[in-house]
């Protein structure tokens, strides 16, 4: 077991980060002032705060530290921690001692990305990365007025469960009855609570979960709802995420059309029909095709897809290849996501982290997935990572100039407001801090996750979110 003994700071949840990207499970002990690891090295540390704000590690008596600017506390404890546990395992993480979901944040902060990799240890490649998407995002978010609202409309119900996922969508095949009452449901808040909103919607995005679960007549009501109680101007963004292609049909690609929706995701995450098999998705590669090439040709614009890298059941090689094959479609948008350890998944967290490369050189072939789509003509816009990615690594969208989508850099900066229908959303106030515009309080408010809960109640969610809101 290994233990670090923090000393002269209080800064567990930096240390934990930090621990957890080496070793996995970590524990808290607060009463004695340490974090431990039981599938570790058989080591204490001391990770020590000076008085003059450096931030020192000790282990058998060596001592580790930067040599270099002092950060702030919470970011100068997990980098001197790192420093050590870089040395003693020889590990040394892709995003260096940035643990945070948003490392673009920190990119924001400096002059260019060599300044990401000198401070905070982070890959040149990274860096890079990392640099250019906060540019990227910053450019969009001056897009979005912060006097707007951004609304989400969420559909947590999926035909099949993958066996990475662990959201909170219901396997529909059970629940048939409960998708239509979930329908009405969420209808009912559209209608409770659109008359109070008196804010420009900015972008509007319905996601799952796939939204396009429903029948078609369902599914017909749904957007007639949405757009004839939510004042959608001509300059409001709409995205749904049509996601598996075995629910989108015609009659739905209509339907959106008739709205004058052009914007819509249809995400195979692989193009392997052996991996799409095993991990439990119900549509081949031949469907995803099928369904981008209707989209096209009713007029859809942009068409984001979406893929994992580090599936269990195929290689980076794999991967590589269902770029280069979604590049041949020529989406407007591709997301690139890395596997990572849902909560609830049923995938183990050892096949998912995959420390030994069985899969492959995952962190390889995502490197060259990226160079394929910028010499494709794609650029990164958002980023972020996830606690127990695979290979250290990060999600991130890439677009086509001209066609990012506004709602996820409303929805990843904490710097605009979203309102959230549906069960399991997010609603979120973004406040200016005094003194600077770059950082904002946020203030948020959860709706339950319960379908059932939510079916039987989605009125009063509506009028929490009217308080919230104060609308």
């Amino acid at each position: 077991m290994l233990k670090v003994i923090l000393k002269g700071h209080d800064k567990y949840y930096g240390i934990s980060d930090i621990l957890r990207m080496f070793f996995g499970m970590i524990s808290e002990d607060h009463d004695n002032s340490c974090v431990t690891a039981e599938d570790a090295p058989d080591l204490t540390l001391v990770n020590t705060l000076e008085n003059d704000g450096r931030s020192v590690t000790t282990v058998n008596g060596k001592t580790y530290s930067y040599d270099g600017p002092v950060l702030e506390i919470g970011r100068e404890v997990k980098r001197s921690l790192y420093i050590a546990l870089s040395d003693i395992t020889g590990m040394k993480m892709p995003w260096g001692c940035l643990s945070g979901i948003r490392p673009t944040l920190v990119a924001s902060e400096e002059r260019s990305a060599e300044d990401l990799t000198k401070k905070y240890l982070v890959r040149e490649d990274k860096a890079a990365l990392g640099f250019e998407t906060a540019l990227e995002e910053n450019r969009l978010l001056g897009v979005i007025p912060p006097e707007d609202l951004n609304i989400y409309v969420g559909v947590p119900f999926c035909p099949s469960r993958c066996s990475y996922c662990s959201f909170i969508s219901q396997d529909i095949s059970h629940h048939m009855k409960r998708l239509g009452e979930y329908g009405q449901a969420l209808e009912k808040e559209i209608r409770t609570l659109a008359p109070f909103i008196n804010r420009r919607i900015s972008s509007l995005y319905m996601g799952g979960g796939t939204p396009t679960v429903f029948d078609d007549a369902q599914f017909e009501s749904i957007l007639d709802c949405i757009f004839s109680n939510l004042k959608i101007g001509d300059g409001c963004e709409v995205t749904i995420e049509a996601g598996r292609p075995d629910t989108i049909t015609e009659r739905k690609l209509d339907a959106m059309r008739s709205h004058g929706i052009s914007r819509i995701c249809i995400n195979p995450q692989t193009m392997r029909d052996e991996t799409l098999e095993k991990l439990g998705r119900r549509h081949s590669s031949a469907d995803i095709i099928r369904a981008y090439v209707q989209a096209s040709q009713r007029g859809f614009e942009v068409i984001n897809m979406d893929l994992i890298a580090g599936l269990p059941h195929e290689t980076g090689d794999d991967f590589v290849r269902s770029v280069m094959k979604l590049i041949e479609l020529g989406p407007a948008n591709i997301t690139v996501h890395t596997l990572y350890k849902k909560r609830r998944a049923t995938l183990s967290r050892e096949t998912v982290l995959d420390r030994d490369d069985s899969r492959g050189d995952i962190d390889s072939a995502v490197r060259e997935g990226y160079r394929l789509l910028y010499e494709a003509g794609y650029h990164p816009y958002y980023l972020y990572r996830q606690k127990d990615t695979g290979h250290g690594l990060e999600n991130t969208g890439f677009a086509k100039k001209g066609t990012e989508c506004l709602y996820n850099i409303a929805m990843m900066s904490d710097a605009r407001d979203v309102l959230s229908f549906g069960a399991g959303g997010m609603s979120k106030r973004c406040f200016e801090q005094e003194g600077t515009a770059s950082k904002h309080r946020v203030e948020r408010c959860p709706t339950v996750k319960d379908v059932l809960t939510y079916i039987e109640r989605s009125d009063e969610a509506a009028r929490r979110k009217a308080a919230f809101f104060e609308l």
